[in-house]
């Protein structure tokens, strides 16, 4: 009895090695603009001479967004939310809110990113039915993007396939930069790793 414990254990062991996590995804769905995701990685804004520099993970669905902004050990340092109907930012101290993630940004940071159009640039793609200009690299890839009065940079790309998912991309306007560095990626019905 002794020996079949121990050879069920070892063909359980020897099963679970060869079991390779879930690759993250490297470019994008075939239908981008409808599919949620999450991201995780770094953001750092440079607003009229100040800089500040934090962790991210943003839960992007059609109907709601969820940004965590964190500290370097991933402890919570706010949280933003935005759904049809309200958006809500939230510093640990107090709870501010507004009709949209934009209005609230300007009324407690002073500055704002367009959150409606960063969901497809993150992806490498402009805003369906917006005025836009692109400028594409050798590779075929969008190498710089303007639109609604914002310069969006992409700086690197996860792979060299043409469809590839940007992870690192720079928001310029005005007085207001961003850099954002993406580590991961993942589709809502993924796991993210």
């Amino acid at each position: 009895m002794m020996r079949l414990l121990l050879v069920l254990g070892l063909a359980m062991l020897s099963g679970c090695a060869s079991l390779q996590p879930a690759q993250a995804p490297t470019v994008r769905p075939s239908h981008p603009e409808t599919a949620p995701f999450e991201m995780s990685g770094r953001v750092s804004i440079n607003h009229q001479g100040e800089r500040h520099t934090a962790g991210l993970h943003w839960t992007h669905r059609a109907q709601s967004d969820e940004i965590l902004l964190l500290t370097p050990l991933g402890q919570t340092v706010a949280r933003i939310y935005r759904d049809d109907s309200h958006a809500t930012l939230d510093d640990g101290k107090q709870r501010y809110q507004d009709a949209d993630v934009e209005s609230l940004m300007q009324q407690v940071l002073g500055w704002h990113l367009p959150l409606a159009g960063l969901h497809q640039w993150v992806l490498g793609l402009p805003v369906a039915d917006v005025p836009a200009q692109t400028e594409r690299g050798g590779d075929g890839r969008v190498s710089l993007l303007y639109q609604d009065g914002w310069e969006v940079r992409y700086l690197r790309f996860a792979d060299s396939q043409p469809d590839s998912l940007p992870s690192r991309l720079q928001l310029n306007r005005e007085n207001l930069q961003m850099q954002l560095l993406i580590d991961e990626w993942a589709w809502i019905d993924q796991v993210m790793h």
